[in-house]
């Protein structure tokens, strides 16, 4: 398995077909926001789709921005957007994709980086701690995480 970013591919209409066949609402998003050339706009122009492939197969993706869903804030980067492949589940492979946007902050000189997320119990086997309740960019309630690095 290899990681990629989908910016940095010569093959990026292959894989945003792929980032395009997940079932999650939010990975339909993603992939409008990437089509329409709006995501580094909404996130940061130095925002990274990462991808962990398995030969030709999208096993799982990521961002990693300054900015997510959490508008106006001070606090950066963000990952987001993360989902794994159905038959790719319950192996953890999402932590890979995790640690190498950790490990691109941690090359930036950042301290910490935070998700934005509904779920509870996800990201804490990942080393994230609650920070906070904090309204997103649709006024809803989101719990953001912190990992300090």
């Amino acid at each position: 398995m290899e990681i990629i970013n989908y910016y940095d591919t010569d093959n990026q209409a292959y894989w945003l077909e792929k980032i395009k066949e997940s079932d999650w609402g939010a990975g339909q998003m993603l992939y409008e926001y990437i089509n329409d050339k709006k995501l580094k706009s909404l996130v940061g122009e130095k925002t990274k789709v990462l991808m962990l492939t398995d030969g030709e197969q999208l096993v799982s993706f990521c961002t990693f921005a300054e900015k997510d869903d959490i508008q106006p804030t001070e606090l950066t980067p963000w990952i987001g957007w993360v989902y794994t492949f159905p038959a790719y589940r319950g192996r953890h492979l999402a932590g890979e994709l995790l640690r190498y946007a950790e490990q691109s902050a941690k090359e930036d000189g950042v301290g910490q980086v935070y998700i934005s997320t509904n779920h509870n119990g996800l990201y804490e086997k990942y080393g994230y701690e609650f920070y906070q309740m904090m309204k997103d960019i649709h006024g809803e309630d989101s719990r953001v995480y912190v990992k300090n690095l």
